[in-house]
């Protein structure tokens, strides 16, 4: 079977390549919303890579400075943006037309060259030759797993700048035999379970809140300003609308990617492999209350775990999220009677949490569960908690060096931040 996994590499780079690097992002993203702008045009969307290179190569060859292949490369990043919106379109979701922000640039090995230690990228100005910056060798990071695995190819690669640091996003993938270590390995995780809500915008496995009040009474707050402004109906009024919609897109981007980097922290914390999320899609109707902001911002903190989790070799992935608010994850009991607004009580077993913190743990053990292999009864993995661990049977494990009974937790508060109430197990 096939087996792939991105790597995260820090580059190090002198000025003079980071600002030819620069260049190249700009032009890419260009290149990349040119092809969007013209698949858009008409009711019909051009989906179609052949008459996208044709339609739009020529020109973006003309406007740019960029490799022949980046050119390709950019026109398949903005088809890729197309077609995923013609697909929620047909399964009645909104999507508005792709805008390409973020520093990035694509990489395969026709206008790229990828060796042990550096690498060769093409830019807007000849090749650069970079350097990586690579962990301890004798580390088990997943630099020691993939990039110094023989069994593994990098077959190429995405360009990401944060904070002003040039990181290379290397793809590779290697055959594997169906008995490998490897794949056995592919359902022994631990995992943070994550859930979704409006009043608590994400809830960890590990106890961890974050309140959705701050989010709803900024989205209120500008509803109101737009609502006034459309009443004037003047030139100015319109471009302060637009202007409250930048500002209003800002704020919940830096809001949005807070949580992110909390998720990620609780995650590398607890020494997890593996975020779960419920599935996104039809998420708008399944949570009471939530706006098609809420689903903007739910969609938006999942591409933000997901990016930046590649940092640390953590994957991402979506669950099936049917009853995981009304499953008790303590004894597995499920009736839509257990749930009551934010408070949980199991009907069978007495089981009492907060809502949300029950469903993240329950998301964490679906996932487990889906991928388990072998009869689990002693892997040492599990779905983490505000204290130990869950294993897929629906053990607790207490931590290191305390006691506890088989399956039943001991009491251990964690504070909510979200109201200063305690989440205990």
């Amino acid at each position: 079977m096939e087996v792939r996994r991105t790597v995260p590499v820090k580059l190090d780079l002198d000025s003079d390549d980071a600002a030819l690097l620069r260049e190249t992002v700009g032009e890419f993203l260009w290149a990349a919303n040119y092809v969007v702008d013209h698949a858009w045009q008409g009711e019909y969307k051009t989906t179609s890579k052949a008459q996208l290179q044709e339609e739009t190569y020529d020109e973006v060859r003309e406007q740019t400075r960029l490799h022949a292949n980046l050119v390709q490369n950019a026109r398949n990043k903005a088809a890729d943006a197309v077609q995923g919106a013609v697909a929620r379109w047909k399964q009645g979701e909104y999507a508005g037309k792709p805008h390409f922000s973020q520093p990035t640039v694509v990489y395969d090995k026709r206008c790229a060259t990828f060796h042990d230690e550096s690498v060769s990228l093409a830019t807007v100005d000849g090749r650069i030759e970079v350097e990586y910056v690579l962990p301890d060798g004798d580390r088990d990071t997943p630099h020691s797993r993939y990039l110094d695995n023989d069994d593994y190819e990098v077959t190429g690669a995405e360009l990401h700048n944060k904070d002003g640091e040039w990181f290379l996003h290397l793809r590779t993938k290697a055959e594997m035999e169906s008995d490998t270590p490897e794949q056995a390995t592919t359902g022994h995780s631990t995992v943070l379970g994550v859930d979704l809500g409006v009043n608590q915008l994400a809830v960890t496995s590990t106890g961890r809140f974050w309140s959705g009040h701050e989010f709803d009474h900024w989205r209120r707050e500008y509803e109101k300003r737009r609502a006034s402004l459309q009443q004037c109906g003047s030139r100015h009024a319109h471009e302060n609308i637009q202007s409250i919609g930048r500002t209003e897109t800002g704020r919940f981007k830096m809001m949005l990617h807070r949580i992110a980097n909390g998720i990620i922290e609780e995650a590398v914390e607890n020494d997890c492999t593996v975020i779960a999320f419920e599935e996104l899609t039809g998420i708008r109707d399944r949570l009471s209350g939530a706006s098609w902001g809420h689903k903007w911002a739910f969609e938006r903190l999942y591409e933000y775990v997901e990016y930046k989790s590649e940092l640390y070799g953590i994957d991402v992935e979506q669950v099936d999220p049917e009853n995981t608010s009304r499953r008790c994850s303590h004894c597995g009991f499920t009736h839509p009677d257990n749930r009551d607004g934010e408070g949980f009580e199991c009907l069978k077993c007495g089981y009492e949490n907060h809502a949300d913190y029950n469903a993240a743990k329950n998301i964490g053990l679906r996932y487990l569960r889906r991928n388990q292999t072998g009869d689990g009864g002693g892997a040492p993995v599990g779905v983490r908690l505000n204290r130990g661990m869950v294993n897929a049977n629906g053990v607790y494990e207490p931590p290191a060096g305390e006691s506890g009974q088989s399956g039943s937790p001991r009491e251990s508060p964690t504070l909510n931040e979200a109201n200063g109430e305690a989440v205990s197990e």
